[in-house]
């Protein structure tokens, strides 16, 4: 029994120092550890072959912008001007709604009840309120809508469109001019895909207009004149998942043309695509992409110690600087960027000092190019030194500046900024 264990211990010791040959034409398998920690895993990885690329479409001029952080995650023509058509509505709805009351009341005009092509089939002295007006000009697309909307907020059309191209100015739309309230052919009449993204992405800040161009449906009566069943024309809304707005146009110059929104898992993406061929299949695809290939990221939080700045004459020789908002980007999601924060020149602090005052901004540039800004804040108060005690610095020094470093005023100072 003894001698018959040893052989088979033996055998067994011969069988584990010497292993199968492995069979020919088949490699053998990697060597892989038992247990793989994320933290050996490469930070980043090259785009594979499934990455997911810029998709080609059919629009003349295109633009996809990330709602949150107004970046532009693609372009196409962004800042050719063209006939923006019926997505003019964005902004006349956006005046409507930030100079006047859901619920007054409008008296239609004869001029308004007259404007043709697309329409609500208004008639001259019809009250409805503003509200329905909205509806009718961002869902049915009325023109006649829009003048009656015009008329009542500045009091003729030339007024409203003269507020018009100011908020487009406020707003950035460098390239952007309005004639009409409307979006129906005339001289003049242009804007770009990216001041579309720009003006749109305001907009939807507004909650009102948020919910009036995620409405498929909207349905009201009027005394004496009938019901209204509205039917939003952006069929993007049924056929794209996470669709929430905004508003088609069409026109013979125009084209084709569609700003379109689209929210999943906490983000919404803006598409602008103007003079487009297949409008709602550009739309789909630059949406697609956007949600594929790109990724948020909140890189500043509110409050956090982002530089520090030295205080002049005050009772500790430097104060923290915290950003007053989180910073956000927009970053691919198969690709390493390069990200730099960038704080601004700050002026010298002479104590005291209060608390929460802006001292100088940071910029956010991802790839060398800008993407995020946030004001930099003083983060507590200073109490300037004793008068016995800034004596006592002057008489030995210590309080002298560095020789050629200079203040904003010209003045010397010993203003340092360190940046985390």
């Amino acid at each position: 029994m003894s001698s018959r264990f040893f052989l088979c211990s033996i055998l067994f010791l011969c069988l584990m120092a010497f292993p199968f040959p492995v069979a020919a034409g088949i490699p053998p398998g990697p060597s892989l550890p038992a247990i793989l920690y994320m933290e050996e895993l490469p930070a980043s990885t090259a785009p594979g072959p499934r990455a997911p690329v810029p998709p080609r479409i059919t629009a003349d001029a295109a633009v996809l912008m990330d709602a949150a952080t107004g970046q532009v995650l693609y372009a196409k023509n962004p800042d050719q001007p063209r006939p923006p058509a019926s997505t003019t509505k964005i902004l006349t709805a956006l005046l409507a709604l930030e100079g006047g009351r859901l619920d007054q009341v409008v008296t239609v005009s004869p001029e308004a009840a007259a404007v043709g092509e697309s329409s609500m089939h208004l008639f001259p002295g019809e009250k409805m309120t503003l509200e329905q007006l909205l509806y009718g000009a961002l869902l049915r697309s009325g023109n006649d809508a829009c003048v009656a909307i015009a008329e009542h907020i500045a009091g003729n059309v030339n007024n409203f469109v003269w507020l018009m191209n100011r908020k487009a100015r406020e707003l950035g739309a460098r390239h952007t001019h309005f004639v009409n309230p409307n979006g129906l052919p005339a001289a003049g009449h242009l804007s770009t895909a990216y001041d579309l993204a720009l003006l749109t992405r305001y907009a939807l800040r507004n909650h009102n207009f948020q919910r009036m161009v995620a409405t498929r449906y909207h349905g009201f009566g009027v005394p004496h004149y009938g019901e209204y069943h509205l039917h939003n024309t952006n069929r993007l809304l049924w056929s794209y998942r996470g669709a929430d707005g905004v508003k088609t146009g069409t026109t013979s110059a125009a084209g084709m043309c569609l700003v379109a929104s689209a929210s999943r898992d906490g983000r919404q993406l803006i598409t602008v695509v103007l003079h487009s061929d297949d409008r709602y299949g550009d739309t789909m695809a630059l949406l697609d992409y956007g949600f594929a290939a790109f990724k948020n990221t909140t890189l500043i939080t509110r409050g956090q110690v982002c530089a520090r700045a030295a205080v002049v004459d005050g009772m500790v020789p430097e104060v923290s600087l915290v950003s007053d908002r989180n910073v956000e980007v927009t970053l691919p999601v198969k690709a390493d960027p390069i990200i730099e924060k960038r704080p601004g020149p700050a002026p010298p602090l002479q104590a005291p000092v209060q608390a929460g005052i802006p001292v100088n901004s940071l910029e956010i540039w991802v790839d060398r190019q800008p993407a995020a800004r946030a004001l930099l804040l003083t983060a507590r108060s200073v109490e300037r030194l004793p008068f016995y005690r800034l004596w006592w610095q002057r008489w030995r020094g210590i309080n002298s500046p560095p020789a050629g470093l200079r203040g904003f005023s010209g003045q010397p100072a010993n203003i340092s900024i360190y940046v985390f």
